[in-house]
């Protein structure tokens, strides 16, 4: 691939980030909060949101058994070609296809009752998040959701023991200060929307951390885990619909009827799924620090166009919050990735290398 091609295609995957994440906020938003074509019911759409990633996961196995079906019968030798010299030389092998990274989806029991407690976490985290996008104005939402790293530093070192640097708490002190600067500035500040936030982050912490060592579990795939927790999730927002919005639901006909409606929520989980798909392919077209930095400007450019398409008044405050949380964010990341650079191993001399290999052999 020319290098005009591959910043073509680096462009392409980051433009389309963007605009998959940032059309999730906004239509869960109005899923949440426009009565006119949704239902003042969060966690039906939630619900159903799980649904729709379980359905997705079905077929995009079924798509994946027929690729590497496929591709175990019809092996893909490498081209030859010849060079200016007439001697052979063996180009890269056609790439596999994309549906082949995702397997079967099955439902066992037992692996299903291990990944358990992690659902239940992965419960609290959609619900919260979302109940967090239903009260608070969307230019708001990114500042009420921003302690997640500051929750992550403090459960990583009370579960896992990770010491924290100095440069880290002051980072970390740059994004509680945004998150008050924020909390402040806001003309339409919601208590409970902001409590929503802040729990969200607790929920996404902790989910990051018993999602590793949930892992070996599924054969360390995250498609499969993701399976699990959708499923488990479909079970378990049942019981929570049927007693907190049961009425609520029974007395939505118009909506339930409407093809706008069904037609809004089935994108919606569509893009709950595509975050996913498109985060990966965003890593591994540039570098995880990359991914960060993008990470962050979306989410400024979120916040700042949340202004105009929703009418939100800004602040100066406000907006001083949303950069300065934004700022911190950053900060922790270039600090984080500088940590991990320093305390990696360092790699082996020519000699150990020489040693290790003559042992193989």
């Amino acid at each position: 691939m020319s290098d005009q091609s591959q910043a073509v295609y680096i462009a392409s995957v980051v433009g389309t980030y963007w605009v998959v994440s940032i059309s999730m906020v906004y239509l869960n938003k109005i899923l949440m909060s426009n009565e006119g074509i949704s239902i003042p019911a969060p966690l039906f759409v939630t619900w159903y949101q799980c649904v729709v990633t379980v359905l997705i996961c079905w077929l995009a196995g079924l798509c994946g058994q027929r690729a590497q079906k496929a591709a175990a019968t019809n092996p893909q030798y490498s081209a030859v070609s010849v060079n200016e010299n007439g001697e052979s030389v063996a180009s890269n092998p056609p790439k596999p296809s994309f549906f082949a990274q995702f397997p079967k989806a099955e439902y066992l029991m037992g692996t299903a009752k291990q990944i358990f407690p992690l659902s239940l976490i992965f419960v609290g985290m959609i619900t919260f998040n979302n109940l967090c996008l239903k009260w608070v104005e969307v230019s708001f939402y990114n500042v009420a959701r921003s302690l997640t790293i500051v929750f992550n530093v403090f459960l990583s070192r009370v579960f896992l023991g990770i010491p924290t640097s100095y440069k880290t708490i002051l980072c970390l002190g740059i994004v509680i200060l945004g998150f008050l600067m924020g909390s402040h500035g806001e003309l339409n500040f919601s208590l409970l929307g902001t409590l929503a936030g802040v729990m969200s982050s607790l929920f996404v912490s902790l989910n990051s951390i018993f999602t590793k060592k949930v892992l070996p579990v599924v054969d360390d795939n995250h498609w499969k885990l993701t399976f699990y927790n959708n499923v488990n999730a479909s079970i378990l927002f049942i019981p929570l619909m049927v007693y907190f919005e049961g009425d609520i639901i029974m007395a939505a006909q118009q909506q339930l009827t409407s093809t706008a409606f069904w037609s809004a929520m089935s994108v919606a989980g569509f893009f709950g799924f595509s975050i996913g798909i498109v985060t990966v392919l965003q890593i591994k077209a540039t570098s995880p620090l990359t991914h960060n930095i993008s990470g962050t400007a979306k989410a400024a450019l979120q916040s700042l166009m949340a202004f105009y398409l929703w009418g939100n008044t800004p602040t100066v405050m406000g907006v001083l919050g949303i950069f300065t949380v934004l700022g911190g964010s950053l900060l922790y990341t270039f600090v984080k990735m500088s940590e991990n650079a320093q305390n990696a191993p360092p790699p082996p001399a020519p000699e150990q290398r020489e040693q290790e290999m003559t042992s193989k052999v």
